[in-house]
């Protein structure tokens, strides 16, 4: 704990949450996506922003790649590092939550304990956090790889690289679970926006 922490305090908004939902017309929560790199989160996390925008949803993506241009680019790829990583956007993704903004995040977040850390963050919160599994073989993720990453992890070019020289720990428990082997993107954005509607988030 720093030393500082005595000396600072949370300042509330002059808005209400339930004045934001009233105006918006939906929640603001978190949508999770979490899978290896190929597995399809970036391709649904777009189409799903797309379909929520049209529906007159005030939604964001927050894209791992994204994020480690600007915010986090001064972490690697560790273990500590990539739980650093998930902690500093776990905080970002309350803040648009808080503001009843939809908050696409769309990271590998490989291990179950920071994925953890994430919902205890909303929770904590009374914020929504919905955990989505965008499962893939590996071989179908390979397969899908435009950047040839999994080709340079193979050849030792690529260190820690989640799936080939990093673990990668499946969701125990998810909100919901696309097996993209079998889902087209469209109905994988069709079985999360069921949901979000079923919880009436939106």
């Amino acid at each position: 704990m720093s030393s500082n922490d005595k000396n600072i305090t949370w300042h509330h908004s002059g808005v209400s949450r339930e004045a934001r939902q009233s105006a918006f017309g939906h929640k603001g929560a978190t949508i999770w996506l979490t899978g290896l790199s190929g597995s399809g989160k970036s391709t649904i996390a777009v189409e799903l922003e797309k379909v929520l925008f049209q529906k007159g949803i005030k939604a964001y993506i927050l894209d791992g790649d994204n994020i480690r241009f600007g915010l986090n680019k001064d972490l690697g790829f560790s273990a500590s590092d990539r739980t650093e990583n998930i902690r500093r956007i776990s905080e970002v993704c309350r803040l648009f939550a808080d503001a009843n903004i939809v908050c696409i995040a769309c990271f590998i977040s490989p291990y179950v304990a920071d994925r953890d850390q994430a919902r205890a963050i909303h929770v904590e919160s009374g914020l929504d956090f919905v955990e989505v599994f965008v499962d893939s073989s590996i071989e179908v993720a390979e397969s899908r790889d435009p950047k040839g990453l999994y080709q340079k992890a193979r050849q030792g070019l690529i260190k820690e690289f989640t799936g080939i020289s990093a673990p990668y720990e499946e969701p125990v428990k998810p909100e919901i679970h696309l097996d993209t082997g079998d889902l087209a993107v469209n109905e994988s954005v069709d079985n999360i926006v069921e949901y979000l509607t079923l919880k009436k988030i939106i």
